[in-house]
């Protein structure tokens, strides 16, 4: 048995063979990846920003290569080009608008206090209680979760559970720098103890279990959804990367860490889908 065949039988003795049950089991892995990566906060308090620059280019570099090897080309193979694009359009627009609607905060913050991060934000610090700009903070990266647990959902839903797997592990992985990353921001924001920080860090990741799900049963329901689902999932990781990750990532003299760590990120993400796609 390969390692294709292994994990796959490991993950249908856990989930079944109900596509919503394994959204369920896909998100909740998912999601415990996230609380790893905000819990370490506990433990490497003071992250460098060179080092959270570099591993969140790996979780670039792995959203990036998913969004094609996983979801824009196997939509392609399902139902045509322009499902594809239409639903990618409809992912980066409906990521545009929500961006519009809550005003931007930078999530990825290293040694700022919370004057530093609220001006990020363009809210003066005194103009809003300490309550708003925590629930700010959280509908930001709750927004940012978003396309990962939907795309997990959508690979399941496709039955092709070696490419799912792939793609489950992949946002996994991804989502432990990333919740470091907003367990050390929400520190350094000002938004509490450690303990509070990791409980946010965790928090920001709980929404990918309810969209892996949704993910999965609507594609079940309505087949030929497929294809515009795994666009519409595309687009939104494609324009969180761009219009987020890489910017911010680019934006302190590190950009030669940052670009080596999507590097790995890519070569990481073809490797599982080479060994389960």
């Amino acid at each position: 048995m390969n390692a294709m065949d292994g994990a796959v039988d490991l993950f249908l003795r856990v989930a079944g063979h109900n596509p919503v049950v394994q959204g369920l089991v896909a998100g909740t892995v998912i999601s415990f990846m996230n609380l790893v990566g905000a819990l370490l906060v506990l433990v490497w308090r003071n992250p460098s920003r060179r080092s959270l620059d570099g591993a969140l280019g790996f979780a670039a570099g792995v959203m990036l290569t998913a969004s094609f090897t996983s979801l824009i080309l196997p939509g392609i193979e399902v139902g045509g080009l322009l499902p594809v694009v239409i639903g990618l359009v409809l992912g980066v627009l409906f990521l545009d608008r929500a961006d519009a609607w809550v005003p931007h905060v930078h999530f990825l913050v290293t040694g700022r206090a919370r004057a530093d991060a609220a001006q990020e934000a363009g809210v003066d610090a005194g103009s809003r209680s300490g309550m708003s700009g925590v629930l700010l903070f959280i509908v930001a990266i709750t927004l940012h979760n978003m396309p990962e647990g939907l795309a997990v959902g959508v690979g399941i839903g496709s039955g092709e559970l070696g490419a799912a797997m792939a793609l489950m592990f992949a946002i996994g992985i991804q989502n432990i720098p990333e919740g470091l990353a907003v367990a050390v921001a929400a520190r350094n924001a000002g938004m509490g103890s450690l303990w509070y920080a990791a409980f946010t860090g965790i928090r920001a990741g709980v929404v990918e279990i309810p969209l892996a799900v949704f993910g999965a049963w609507a594609v079940t329901v309505a087949e030929p959804l497929l294809p515009y689902a795994m666009g519409f999932a595309a687009g939104a990781m494609l324009f969180v990367i761009l219009d987020e990750i890489v910017p911010e990532i680019h934006a302190k003299g590190n950009e030669r860490t940052a670009t080596l760590g999507t590097m790995v990120g890519v070569v990481v993400m073809l490797v599982l889908d080479i060994a389960l796609g």
